[in-house]
């Protein structure tokens, strides 16, 4: 599990396709600390690490398997990529964001970019299966980053990102058409699942 409080962002270094994808991921974490089979979120993505080494500086990799890659924007993903990193909870952690599986329902994708004073709102279309768990004032979690929705129209929905998270997150990096991992509020499921029973 994760919170969606991004705490590096990564190089993607290499990829090469063995069957499954193997991504290396160069990483501002202390590799030493990070145990073989570990989860990490990757852009969003949980992923399992395989492999890691501190030469000539800290990575590790990571296998992706061809469901995650249909179901996320990871095809996209190119050598000096930067992605959002998290590593799994600890007990005792804090619960800064929202509750996270690092498991995503699909892509949204950037449709407008416009600065408002030192913010920026992003505006994303989702795929319209998923629309209809986005809900005003509700969380959601893009490319790893837990945030907050601030409004909906149909499919198309709005995000703000102050200066600090533009900063210490790749949301400072994006671009009109940019295709994002969504992973919609694990409460917004299951209440939809509920509706649907009854």
């Amino acid at each position: 599990m994760f919170t969606g409080i991004v705490t590096d962002v990564a190089e993607v270094v290499s990829l090469r396709q063995d069957g499954d994808l193997t991504a290396r991921i160069a990483t501002a974490y202390d590799t030493n600390g990070i145990e073989i089979g570990a989860s990490i979120a990757c852009d969003g993505v949980c992923l399992t690490v395989v492999a890691k080494g501190a030469d000539p500086s800290h990575w590790f990799d990571v296998q992706v398997s061809a469901e995650t890659v249909s179901k996320s924007n990871l095809d996209s993903w190119s050598v000096g990529k930067k992605i959002n990193l998290e590593r799994a909870l600890k007990v005792g952690d804090e619960l800064g964001g929202h509750i996270v599986s690092g498991h995503v329902d699909g892509v949204a994708i950037i449709s407008n970019i416009m600065d408002e004073g030192d913010s920026t709102r992003v505006t994303l279309t989702a795929p319209k299966d998923l629309a209809k768990f986005i809900a005003p004032k509700g969380s959601v979690a893009l490319n790893g980053t837990s945030l907050t929705v601030n409004e909906v129209d149909g499919a198309r929905f709005g995000i703000n990102f102050i200066p600090h998270t533009k900063s210490v997150t790749t949301w400072g990096r994006v671009n009109v058409g940019d295709r994002v991992n969504l992973e919609i509020d694990t409460l917004a499921r299951y209440v939809a699942r509920l509706a649907e029973a009854s």
